[in-house]
């Protein structure tokens, strides 16, 4: 198995747990699992692939879809043993963003893009899933949450990973990537870390 197939199966499989804990939230059915599992795992994956030009990594490999159906399962039975859902599935997302990030890098460098792209594939893949499960569950998505460092987690864990790649090479930069994207969006959940949000201020009075 490809470095690029281990990374997104690790990715779909911890963002489909977060795609069932929201399922829980909404009190759906199993059916409703399934869906808001493979929604999440797959959906930043999906989009990469296809602005990349490529066929959707779970089309090519369906197992990747059992995975996500496992992972739905498994919370559908267990999820009511969890004290905090909510705070659950923002760590799971947490641990999602930062294998999906490098899983996004990979992908791009496979396809001989340039760096910026290659950071662009990476930021995708960690959070378009997460945006879409939110946006279904009639949540504020996590991407959105006021000075948060979400997309900011993911740009700069890829961004060190595209700088870092030609000296340490393609693999230990992932992991710092990885490594990166983690600690910023745990700090941020854990110790409050914030970028200054825009504060709207009246309007200054023009003299005539």
């Amino acid at each position: 198995m490809t470095l690029i197939a281990l990374l997104d199966g690790a990715s779909v499989f911890v963002f489909a747990l977060t795609g069932g804990l929201a399922a829980s939230r909404a009190q759906l059915d199993i059916i409703g699992f399934l869906f808001f599992a493979a929604l999440t795992a797959v959906g930043g994956g999906t989009v990469r692939d296809l602005l990349l030009d490529r066929t959707p990594f779970w089309i090519d490999r369906p197992s990747y879809l059992l995975i996500a159906a496992s992972a739905a399962i498994v919370v559908f039975f267990t999820a009511h043993l969890v004290e905090s859902r909510a705070r659950w599935l923002t760590w799971f997302d947490a641990a999602a963003l930062s294998v999906a990030v490098p899983a996004g890098l990979a992908a791009a460098y496979g396809t001989g893009v340039g760096s910026a792209v290659a950071i662009i594939m990476g930021v995708l893949t960690g959070t378009m899933g997460g945006l879409m499960r939110d946006v279904v569950a009639n949540e504020v998505p996590m991407v959105l949450r006021q000075g948060e460092l979400y997309v900011t987690a993911a740009f700069v864990g890829a961004a060190s990973g595209v700088l870092l790649a030609p000296t340490l090479g393609l693999v230990a930069a992932l992991s710092v990537t990885a490594a990166v994207t983690f600690l910023l969006r745990a700090g941020s959940l854990a110790f409050g870390w914030r970028l200054p949000v825009y504060k709207a201020r009246p309007p200054r009075d023009r003299q005539s």
